[in-house]
């Protein structure tokens, strides 16, 4: 990954980890695969992302309120440019 890849990367698992305690959590640049496609750039990253976690915070949720408490964690992130966001939500 280039720097500017872990940057977002690392910034959304520094929030991710501050908002949601998750016991797993990877979060993966995936915008090189989606070259080209509504949303990417030119540069290959910070557009495409896949988050898979796990948070004690997500028991006793459905997955739609899952997906909901992540997106609002990485809603900076939405406003300021990931165009996709992939979520795996993991018991």
């Amino acid at each position: 990954m280039s720097g500017a890849t872990d940057s977002t990367a690392q910034r959304m698992d520094a929030c991710l980890r501050e908002k949601l305690q998750p016991g797993t959590l990877e979060v993966l640049d995936e915008s090189a695969q989606h070259a080209g496609h509504v949303g990417a750039d030119d540069s290959g990253f910070g557009t495409h992302f896949r988050v898979r976690i796990a948070s004690p915070l997500f028991t006793g949720k459905s997955r739609v309120a899952r997906h909901r408490l992540v997106y609002d964690a990485l809603q900076e992130f939405l406003a300021q440019g990931v165009h996709a966001l992939a979520i795996e939500t993991l018991d």
